[in-house]
């Protein structure tokens, strides 16, 4: 019965945000009404609220608040904008849709998925301009290494909220999301969209959408692509991007490797993803030589942009804890315990019928994360929880999600092209991106 009263709280959950009410406030009026619902006394309901808030914000709110400085020291800088000029010179336009996935998981690393998407769309759009490409066949590489970082990646959203709720290793969910988000962008970037957009033969041609055909006669006509004066060199450009990752990626494999305690400790300190952070927003004043109040201004403005993402991911949290303490996540466990089906995959299972419902993947990965903390243990580490709720979270995007509609009207597409592109594009990173998790399960 109790599950039917969470279904019910879903339901509810649902309908606000199609009726356009703030998802923060829609989590909160639900996870009010799940509590009472479920039988918790009114104060025991506040209580888990202010605790599911407390618990989730105090592991990572400095996490997003610094790593929103770096993005937007990163897209401020010019070194967002340095990085595909260079990627273009190394790919060439031959390659151009390698060099335009590679800019997106640079970039994607420091930004958050919207911030990327408009610093990256109109240098997308030049691109595909000056190489006589459709913009589509140029701009899913884009997309694609977005999605990935966001749904794979610490320092995004989802990620560090997921890694804080189920007490993960934040060095090891970054490794392990590396290693399966870059064949996933390659695959959901580079050949997915030579299997559905036709290129232009001979003359140069606008736009093209959703479309297949053979490829082989494309002809390549390329005109310069004018690089931006005055934009930060490529190695602080690329150090700007990297750095956060180097430092986490330093100290997770340093502390692996070394077996003298206080090295170890080191490196435990290098890792921690404040520590990183701190380090290249350092590094980054430092390299790009900004006078230190605008720097400041960027950096102010870097967290003001997240403040929405902060407080909804603080409410998720509030009813992610109403569901733990009403020993819902127990109930799912006892009700699957009899099943042959991995943790794994049941997580990502709740986390991708919640994002198909919801529109949201923060969203979604959030509620589902109250539902599967009992679940991670033996065949289900913690980071690896992580990385499947995260996939779980990308399915099947469409109407009710607002990375839909970004991307339908940014490339001027039809519904029926935006399907048959953005949609199953997102849908591919989730399936594969569970089979990349059930996969690194069976060899860590």
């Amino acid at each position: 019965m109790d599950l039917l009263y969470v279904l019910a709280g879903i339901i509810v959950l649902l309908f606000l945000i199609l009726k356009k009410l703030n998802p923060m406030l829609s989590l909160l009026i639900v996870s009010v009404l799940t509590g009472l619902m479920l039988g918790l006394p009114v104060q025991k309901v506040m209580t888990s609220i202010t605790n599911g808030i407390g618990s989730t914000l105090g592991g990572m709110v400095m996490v997003l608040a610094l790593g929103a400085m770096v993005g937007k020291l990163a897209e401020d800088s010019g070194a967002a904008k340095k990085i595909v000029y260079v990627l273009i010179r190394v790919f060439g336009t031959a390659n151009i849709q390698w060099a335009v996935l590679m800019t997106g998981v640079l970039v994607g690393i420091p930004l958050f998925y919207n911030a990327g998407f408009v610093v990256l769309i109109t240098l997308v759009f030049s691109i595909a301009s000056a190489a006589k490409l459709p913009r589509l066949y140029v701009g899913i590489p884009m997309a694609a290494a977005l999605s990935v970082t966001h749904g794979f990646l610490p320092p995004h959203p989802g990620p560090v909220a997921l890694a804080s709720i189920f007490h993960a290793d934040i060095g090891k969910t970054l490794i392990y999301g590396l290693m399966i988000s870059l064949p996933l962008a390659v695959i959901a970037g580079v050949f997915f969209p030579r299997l559905v957009i036709k290129l232009p033969k001979r003359n140069p041609i606008g736009r093209q959408t959703g479309q297949t055909g053979d490829n082989s006669e494309f002809a390549e006509q390329v005109e310069t692509i004018e690089e931006d004066e005055g934009l930060p060199s490529a190695f602080k450009s690329f150090v700007t991007a990297l750095s956060p990752i180097f430092f986490i990626a330093l100290g997770t494999i340093g502390g692996l490797l070394s077996s003298d305690p206080g090295v170890k400790n080191l490196f435990t300190f290098i890792a921690d993803p404040n520590v990183a952070l701190i380090f290249a927003i350092i590094i980054n004043l430092f390299l790009l030589q900004i006078p230190i109040q605008k720097a400041m201004d960027s950096c102010a403005e870097g967290v003001k942009s997240i403040a929405m993402i902060i407080l909804i991911i603080a409410a998720g949290g509030a009813f992610k804890q109403i569901l733990v303490d009403s020993g819902i996540g127990e109930q799912v466990k006892a009700l699957t315990a009899g099943l042959s089906v991995s943790p794994l995959l049941l997580g990502w299972l709740i986390a991708a019928l919640l994002r198909i419902t919801l529109g949201s993947a923060t969203v979604a990965a959030l509620t589902a994360s109250g539902m599967v903390i009992p679940l991670i243990g033996v065949g289900a580490p913690a980071e690896l929880m992580v990385l499947a709720v995260g996939a779980g979270s990308l399915m099947l995007s469409h109407v009710n999600d607002t990375g839909f509609w970004m991307f339908k009207e940014y490339f001027n597409l039809s519904l029926k092209d935006t399907f048959k592109t953005w949609t199953v594009m997102e849908s591919l990173i989730s399936v594969l991106g569970l089979v990349g998790v059930l996969v690194l399960n069976y060899w860590v």
